[in-house]
């Protein structure tokens, strides 16, 4: 299964002309849509949180995976449950 999503992930990076994601980056991903989907308690979160990833990354300069990181670490404060 990694090597079919590594296949289609390298072949749409370079249909956009990104560099491939490297490991860092897909960990990175992949925790902010687990963050996002389990915190929210909604599945439909964790594609429209890591769009935004994109958008973020999009905008230039940096680490990709920094970027992803910080915006996990925002959704987790986001959807932590207040304590009683």
């Amino acid at each position: 299964m990694a090597e079919a999503r590594s296949a289609l992930v390298e072949a749409l990076a370079a249909e956009i002309g990104a560099a491939p994601l490297t490991e860092t980056e897909i960990d990175s991903v992949l925790e902010l849509a687990s963050v996002a989907a389990h915190g929210s308690g909604d599945r439909t979160s964790a594609p429209l949180a890591t769009f935004l990833a994109g958008i973020a990354v999009a905008g230039g300069g940096g680490d990709r995976a920094a970027v992803v990181d910080g915006l996990r670490e925002r959704a987790a404060r986001l959807t932590e449950s207040p304590e009683a």
